[in-house]
This record gives structure tokens, C-alpha cells and sequence, in this order.
């Protein structure tokens, strides 16, 4: 079965010539979106892609009407390959069901490969640079260095449980088990972890 998926970005457009080309294409089920491509959860697609058996084939007018980056189009298809679903783009002349198809999705998939290694590398570079110029990285921490010398005082109290004191700084007890470990305060007795 060929199942279609159309989508505009604003729910003033209208989707006639897509939904139309897809018709012409051989189309039996058509599934319509009006939502922005940005948006992460569009439910049309999903319940599309849900629709979707081994040997269908899903057909878009455009790629771009199908994914949000070069990234999310090779990980639809590829899932789509692995579950026997074919793919077809009427304007780039894609048809992932013929070999010819096949090797272009395979070229966009190094591109998109490609295109990761690239942004993984200049965040490492970036993130070097900032250390270099005295910049530190990560989440500030949920307990100040003070906060941390308190709450030790505060458990030198055997009356006064680790819940407490985690309480009273508004953070879980694992968070303020790692900060006593970090801190440079003196090693505290072990205690029970009421």
C-alpha cells in the first residue's frame, strides 16, 4: 500500500497541491498535518509512521515536509528500511525501493554522519578555548562551598539525620553525599543514612 504524508508549516496553508500529487502518485491513505516542521511531536506523522507494514511505501511531495534535519530524514528512513517500509520524495526523485534510490539515502546518511562529526568537533574545540581562557564548563552546583561546611557542622549532631540536612538545603541526599565527598572539610564518622 503507498500511504502519503503532507504538511504545511501554519494552519493557513493549505496542503491541496501536495495532498493532490500524492493522490496522483498512487496514494491510498493520506495522512494531513498543519503544524510547524520545528515542532518535535507531530501526531499525524506518528500515527502515520505507526499505519505504516513491511512492503508499504511512504511518499512525500518534499523532504522537507518529512523531517526537521538531514538527521531526523536518515533516522525515519532508516527505520522505515528496517521494518520493509519503502520511501519515495516526488520532487527529489527519491525511491528508496530501486538500488539508484538506495545509494543516494546511503549518501545522505555519510552526509549526516558527517555533518555530527563536524558540530562534535567544534563543540570540543569550543569548550577547549573556554578552559584555556579560565572558563569552566557544566551545572553550577547545588550546594555553594559554605552550604557544604554547614551542613557538615550540622551532621556533627548525631540527633540530626542526612534526610534533614538534605532537606533543609533543598537537594536529595545523593547530592549532598557527592558535595560532603567533594568538599575539602574534614571526613565525618560514619553515620546512618536515615
Amino acid at each position: 500500500m503507498n500511504v502519503g504524508y503532507a504538511r504545511v508549516s501554519t494552519q493557513d496553508q493549505d496542503p491541496f497541491l501536495q495532498v493532490e500529487a500524492l493522490r496522483s502518485s498512487g496514494c491510498e491513505q493520506i495522512f494531513e498535518e498543519r503544524i510547524t516542521g520545528k515542532q518535535r511531536e507531530r501526531p499525524e506523522l506518528s500515527v502515520c509512521l505507526r499505519t505504516l507494514r513491511a512492503g508499504d511505501t511512504l511518499i512525500v511531495w518534499k523532504l522537507d515536509r518529512l523531517a526537521r534535519s538531514l538527521k531526523d530524514l536518515v533516522d525515519i528512513i532508516q527505520d522505515l528500511d528496517e521494518r520493509g517500509v519503502g520511501f519515495k520524495s516526488l520532487t527529489e526523485s527519491i525511491d528508496t525501493t530501486s538500488p539508484g534510490g538506495r545509494l543516494v539515502f546511503h549518501i545522505f546518511g555519510a552526509l549526516a554522519e558527517f555533518e555530527h562529526s563536524l558540530i562534535r568537533e567544534r563543540t570540543i574545540a569550543g569548550l577547549q578555548a573556554a578552559r584555556a581562557r579560565g572558563r569552566k564548563g557544566g551545572r553550577k552546583r547545588s550546594m555553594s562551598d559554605a552550604d557544604v561546611k554547614k551542613a557538615a557542622a550540622m551532621l556533627r549532631d548525631p540527633e540530626i539525620t542526612k534526610k534533614e540536612v538534605a532537606a533543609h538545603f533543598s537537594v536529595s541526599r545523593v547530592t549532598l553525599n557527592a558535595s560532603l565527598k567533594r568538599s575539602d572539610s574534614e571526613v565525618l564518622p560514619a553515620r546512618k543514612n536515615i
